[in-house]
């Protein structure tokens, strides 16, 4: 993902439209107007990455996002796309999200695969990646856009750092070993009511195979991932739209089950 010419203006007004669009929770315009190539829009979101990490926030892991081929087919992209996932976006299994906190929130059930060595190579293995996870969770995507109705096209989202907004994951890990990806099930249930289906082999085939398209291209725009770090692999069904007063769970077969609520909207 080498940068493009798109001018440095460009890039800086891009992200202080959706900066702006971030700390007053109005959503803004599109940016595809100021940046409209996948590299300038990256350019965006490390742009807005340096600002957080110099305001004192903690990259705790990244996000992949675009592994269902009908979204691609409807983006008009043929890859997935990256997004980081920071410390102070991470919401305890079953608790409420505060109203207003996601603009234009949608949720989605994930595999999440938790590191213990880095993977730093220029070109990843299976075995790579299977000997650095030290356990996968059951996990719920909260994604939100700040971009006015999700009018969005491959530029926006990527420089909306990949559309996320919170994430939550299950409390019970579970050993690559003791479980079958690819073949897990996966159902997320509105207050009993089942609103999505899936399984491992929606996400690229298998979440295996978005983690190692992540972690090879993370080496190559130098961001590795490294130890600790949280990989949130991809929906394993249709995204839900999330309402104040809803309660989410999702369950995937093997991981378990993860609970969010979100808060209804004080008059």
């Amino acid at each position: 993902m080498t940068q493009t010419a798109t001018p440095a203006t460009a890039v800086e007004r891009a992200a202080a439209r959706l900066l702006r669009a971030h700390e007053t929770g109005v959503p803004c315009d599109p940016v595809r107007d100021l940046v409209g190539s996948a590299d300038a829009a990256y350019a965006v979101q490390e742009r807005i990455t340096e600002t957080w990490l110099d305001a004192g926030r903690r990259l705790a892991g990244r996000k992949i996002g675009l592994t269902s081929a009908a979204v691609q087919r409807q983006l008009g992209v043929d890859s997935p796309d990256f997004g980081m996932l920071f410390a102070d976006m991470a919401v305890p299994d079953g608790a409420e999200i505060p109203a207003g906190a996601v603009p234009q929130a949608r949720a989605e059930a994930e595999v999440a695969l938790v590191l213990e060595r880095d993977l730093d190579h220029e070109r990843h293995t299976a075995a790579d990646l299977i000997r650095a996870t030290a356990f996968a969770l059951p996990a719920i995507e909260v994604a939100g856009s700040r971009v006015r109705d999700w009018d969005i096209t491959l530029a926006d989202t990527v420089a909306d750092n990949a559309s996320s907004g919170m994430y939550v994951l299950g409390n019970r890990p579970v050993a690559l070993a003791d479980v079958d990806l690819r073949l897990c099930g996966m159902v997320v249930e509105r207050r009993g009511e089942q609103v999505s289906t899936g399984t491992g082999a929606a996400c690229l085939g298998h979440p295996l195979n978005a983690a190692l398209w992540l972690a090879d291209t993370l080496v190559r725009v130098g961001r590795p991932l490294r130890a600790g770090d949280t990989v949130l692999t991809g929906a394993l069904g249709p995204m839900v739209a999330a309402a104040p007063g809803d309660v989410l769970e999702a369950r995937i077969d093997g991981l378990g089950d993860v609970r969010v609520a979100f808060a209804k909207e004080t008059p």
